[in-house]
């Protein structure tokens, strides 16, 4: 990529390398800055909803981006909102620019904001519908973490709110924008392996029911207002929002367990299924598609598989004995290998060029999706990963888990996005939501 006014993937690179502990200032150089400031027409200014873990990593990446800034984070924990401050406010004071940062409880207050042209969501999966449609209708651009959303339904909702309201929408699957993927990738749509007959794509568990042990609510963690739309009856437990340390500094330790559980979550399905999946769904050309039949785990078999009208079939089967979460394309004339750092082939000429690799940081600040993003913002032309990308690779995984809680086969009719003659498949597109929370 050559040099010039915008972000390098090299320069990116470089930038991101921050970790979770803090942030750290670069020269402005290093950032591809120009001399002069960006124009304030050219100026993206986010919001932060969800203020968790992955929301740090997006968070470091984010305030490396030219002509960007950070005006505002929401979550319903307070300790998270005062380390938000503390690291935006840090980033700034070091940088020498004078940036005014607030904190809110409710997603709407942040929303209300005229100031602000996108937002960064990265709550549990069962607020991504109901936040992203807002911030849609409120005139924001949404940077979304994956899965895009909680049901099936829920995604058919967000792909029309994105498109009535002429909104940018990129799912945070960032190995869209990673050069190795898109090598393998490309390399199948070529037919470089020849015809494809069937994908491993190994990602997990599906989610089991919630049975971890009540614990008291901490006094700043507005747990009523974390569960928004689900059942009131679900208790807290701290796996589900990890403690974190604001003096001395220390960030969570796990990820929120929220996601491994069948009420507040999808499992491995969707957790690593919704990048899995979605690099499965793009080497066979079918974003804007997807299986017809998805079958569960039993019967003899571990694993979930799915099945393509034109006969391939797709299995969340693993393909090496380190259980490697990733993708493998079976061609007739080759087979592929692909995952998060690693590549394989039949054919060694099938390798990518050896590229130097930053490895010293976390995958999800390690590659330019972030400044796709901002640049889709800036030109008002879709990003890499798009709402109905994110919505097909999210119903592969929902009615693959769909199918493993009915305990038998489902099958789907991806035009019309229902179940075929299935009335208890149907049911489980969505959940009724605890009043007064609607959708739309």
């Amino acid at each position: 990529m050559k040099q010039g006014k915008k972000l390098s993937r090299r320069e990116f690179l470089g930038a991101s390398a921050l970790g979770m502990a803090g942030i750290m200032i670069l020269p402005a150089a290093s950032c591809g800055r120009s001399k002069t400031e960006k124009a304030p027409s050219d100026l993206v200014r986010l919001g932060f909803i969800g203020l968790g873990r992955q929301a740090m990593f997006l968070l470091n990446g984010f305030l490396q981006v030219p002509g960007v800034e950070v005006l505002a984070g929401c979550d319903v924990y307070g300790v998270k909102r005062t380390r938000f401050e503390r690291r935006v406010n840090e980033f700034y004071s070091k940088a020498g620019k004078k940036v005014e940062v607030k904190t809110y409880e409710k997603f709407q207050d942040l929303l209300a904001r005229k100031d602000i042209d996108a937002v960064v969501i990265a709550t549990p999966d069962h607020y991504h519908a109901l936040i992203a449609i807002a911030a849609c209708k409120a005139g924001k651009d949404v940077y979304l973490e994956k899965p895009l959303t909680f049901t099936i339904y829920e995604g058919q909702q967000l792909v029309k709110a994105v498109r009535e309201n002429n909104r940018i929408l990129q799912v945070g699957s960032q190995q869209r924008s990673d050069d190795t993927f898109r090598h393998a990738v490309n390399l199948v749509q070529s037919g470089a392996i020849g015809k494809i007959t069937l994908v491993n794509a190994y990602v997990g568990a599906p989610p089991t029911p919630y049975n971890l042990p009540p614990e008291p609510v901490p006094a700043d963690l507005n747990w009523d207002l974390w569960l928004g739309p689900l059942p009131a009856n679900i208790h807290y437990n701290s796996q589900l929002n990890p403690p974190i340390s604001l003096d001395p500094p220390k960030d969570e330790e796990i990820w929120g367990a929220w996601r491994w559980y069948k009420e507040t979550g999808g499992g491995f399905t969707t957790d690593w299924g919704a990048h899995m999946f979605d690099i499965a769904q793009w080497g066979l050309g079918m974003d804007n598609s997807g299986p017809v039949e998805a079958s569960p785990i039993g019967d003899g078999t571990e694993f979930m598989s799915f099945k393509y009208a034109n006969g391939v079939v797709l299995t969340s089967e693993t393909w090496d004995e380190k259980k490697t979460k990733g993708v493998k394309f079976h061609g007739e004339n080759g087979w592929i290998e692909v995952a998060r750092g690693y590549f394989n082939a039949s054919d060694p000429k099938l390798f990518p060029e050896k590229k130097e690799e930053q490895t010293n940081m976390p995958y999800e600040t390690r590659i330019p999706h972030q400044v796709n993003f901002i640049e889709s913002v800036r030109t008002r032309k879709d990003p890499v990963a798009t709402v109905e990308i994110g919505h097909r690779t999210c119903t592969v995984c929902n009615i693959g888990n769909i199918a493993c809680d009915l305990k038998r086969t489902v099958k789907w009719n991806p035009e019309t996005e229902t179940f075929v003659d299935d009335e208890e498949a149907t049911k489980r597109m969505h959940y009724t939501y605890r009043e007064p929370w609607k959708l739309v």
